[in-house]
């Protein structure tokens, strides 16, 4: 986990040294990179299509394997509080896992349910959102823990 905080930040030092945020004064982003923190960790790119319209990829890190999410997200403004955002979603998964339900190379589809914070002047996002998932297999099905908080340097 700590070399996963350690090359995201690295990654986004980076990009802050290189990239010009779309306008530091505004509550919105085109497209932004950072971690993702739930019971293990990832990374999240997450970039809007068009208009509400976002696509989020994210690979997720654990101690049982690794798993590679993309997500389909529409997005809408909640009234009153600028910045603020709720965004659902279709998606799908691969995931690799040594786990005691199994072994092996697992797909399946996801759902996405969240909020997301642009901050005004700053180019950070974050978000926090629920990911039920199903998963194709033997000994696999539904899974409703998955989701989590992120933080991203936008750009």
């Amino acid at each position: 986990m700590r070399s996963l905080i350690l090359i995201t930040t690295i990654i986004l030092f980076t990009l802050s040294t290189n990239a010009q945020s779309k306008s530091t004064n505004s509550s919105s982003y085109q497209t932004a990179l950072g971690v993702k923190v739930w019971d293990g960790g990832g990374i999240s790119f997450k970039h809007f299509v068009n208009g509400n319209n976002a696509l989020e990829l994210i690979g997720y890190f654990w101690n049982k394997g690794t798993r590679v999410t993309g997500l389909y997200e529409i997005h809408g403004p909640i009234n009153g509080a600028t910045g603020l955002q709720w965004y659902i979603g279709p998606g799908a998964h691969i995931g690799f896992y040594n786990t005691k339900n199994g072994d092996g190379v697992f797909a399946g589809i996801d759902g996405v349910l969240g909020l997301d914070y642009k901050f005004k002047g700053a180019p950070i996002n974050m978000s926090l959102d629920w990911q039920p998932s199903f998963e194709f297999g033997d000994n696999r099905g539904f899974y409703g823990n998955w989701g989590g908080l992120g933080i991203r340097y936008t750009f």
